[in-house]
């Protein structure tokens, strides 16, 4: 147990230097590596196998080869409340609803929220569940699977469910011991995960690479892609010396609650398997970031930053998806910088203003909502308004300038707008901070209260507190009066 104590403090103590040598070193734009866009996969831990859902249903289109999930749980589990999050989601203390949340996807394809189901029939799933991790209980895994069923053939499905791990990564040569439950969620088990996950996303692979890998690690700006929202301002990628100039797969990387770089420096991006394997088999892996604010370092899988977080319009998720077509572009576009001061404004219930910074020599400009291009024709000035939108709902925009010849120049920064709810004024509900709660207006986190969908902090959670929330949408509230 002393070891095991020793071992650890060592494991923080590097964690720490590599934290602190990091800050020193400057973030380069994410490249285009003419990667090819239809061997795209994504896998991911915990929070990071919640996202890596999300992901996998939402962007089917783009997220074609499938997914690895470990400790992780159906599409929209949560539904918005972090009670659900914490209890179903995770503890399976009551059911979880599978055939609504199948329907729910349904619906949203229909709607276009999400891409349509019918690209799932042609991925595969790896799923993952330790016989002791009491954090995501393996029945959350066994609805997961259950849910995936209707959509991706069962011959595409891989549930390796009787490895006694806890709640982390599993490796077969690094971390602790395997059925503990400890930062970094990193554990020794015997068993190579990341390999059997891409394994079965993309076929048989060359053996891995144990030796120095032949590739690059390099720190991009996250942040050209999302700016707060609970995301780093910097993310990691690793590109092997082969797809420099060759078209190469493409594997996004999500680390689960408390395993960003700041919490765990390069254990989760450098220790978990999977380089060794990129490596010698010409795939690219991304791994985006967390900060720090973010709930507990997590994933937005309940909707602690968005009520839109599980659609295609969910701010982590119009990030992640650029980052994939950034990778997968050839770069051959115009060399205009990206506009600056994007920003919203002028809501209505059905349309938002989008305005910008010009870009000297631009003749035009593309605007995304979501990730898809909104106007029709080139964008003359420096507005945009997008109409035929939802009320009470948030939308990501992104802008881009063409040159004389339309080719389109880097992305901006997504900026975000909620319109209006097409009411008065809304209802207001006045009541203490426990009674929020209860009602499922509101959540309570480490003793604080927190409004749902505008996530606004209400102060301690108790019966002495009280708060005016005012909904302006579907499990949207704000502090306020009507």
């Amino acid at each position: 147990m002393q070891a095991m104590r020793r071992n650890w403090k060592g494991l923080a103590a590097a964690a720490a230097m590599t934290v602190a040598a990091h800050a020193a070193v400057a973030a380069v734009p994410l490249p285009a590596l003419n990667a090819n866009p239809a061997e795209v996969s994504v896998s991911g831990l915990s929070a990071g196998g919640f996202m890596a859902v999300q992901l996998h249903v939402a962007y089917s289109a783009t997220f074609k080869r499938g997914a690895g999930v470990v400790a992780g749980g159906p599409y929209y589990c949560a539904e918005g409340s972090v009670l659900n999050a914490t209890g179903r989601c995770m503890t399976h203390s009551t059911s979880i609803p599978v055939s609504t949340l199948v329907s729910t996807t349904n619906s949203w394809a229909a709607s276009g929220a999400i891409d349509p189901v019918s690209n799932l029939t042609g991925s595969k799933v790896y799923l993952f569940s330790g016989t002791a991790d009491n954090t995501v209980k393996q029945a959350v895994m066994d609805d997961l699977k259950t849910y995936y069923q209707s959509f991706v053939p069962t011959a595409n499905t891989v549930y390796k469910n009787n490895l006694g791990a806890g709640h982390a990564m599993v490796t077969d040569d690094y971390g602790g011991a395997c059925s503990t439950t400890a930062s970094p969620y990193i554990n020794n088990c015997g068993f190579d995960l990341a390999g059997e996950i891409l394994t079965h996303l993309y076929g048989p692979l060359n053996p891995r690479n144990n030796g120095t890998l032949g590739g690059t690690f390099t720190e991009f700006n996250q942040s050209e892609f999302i700016t707060g929202h609970g995301a780093a301002a910097t993310g990691w990628i690793y590109v092997p010396q082969a797809c420099t100039t060759t078209s190469c797969r493409v594997h996004l990387v999500l680390h689960g609650c408390k395993q960003n770089y700041t919490d765990v420096g390069d254990q989760y991006v450098k220790k978990t398997g999977y380089n060794r394997w990129a490596d010698t088999n010409n795939i690219v892996l991304i791994y985006p970031q967390t900060s720090t604010a973010a709930t507990n370092s997590c994933w937005d899988w309940w909707g602690y930053d968005n009520a839109n977080y599980a659609k295609k319009s969910g701010p982590q998720m119009v990030a992640m998806k650029a980052m994939v077509d950034r990778v997968t572009s050839s770069g051959g576009g115009s060399s205009l910088p990206a506009p600056t001061g994007v920003g919203t404004s002028g809501a209505t219930a059905s349309s938002m203003v989008i305005g910008w910074a010009g870009v000297s020599g631009a003749t035009g400009y593309n605007v995304y909502r979501g990730g898809s291009k909104v106007n029709a024709a080139p964008v003359a000035g420096t507005n945009y308004t997008d109409t035929g939108l939802a009320a009470s709902t948030t939308y990501s925009w992104t802008v881009a300038a063409l040159d004389a010849s339309n080719a389109q120049g880097a992305m901006s920064t997504a900026a975000t707008g909620t319109t209006t709810s097409g009411g008065t004024g809304g209802t207001c509900y006045t009541a203490s901070n426990y009674a929020h709660t209860l009602a499922g207006r509101a959540y309570a986190l480490w003793g604080l209260t927190y409004a749902y969908g505008s996530a606004q902090a209400m102060g301690l959670w108790n019966i002495y507190v009280t708060t005016t929330l005012k909904q302006t949408g579907p499990n949207y509230y704000v502090i306020g009066t009507c």
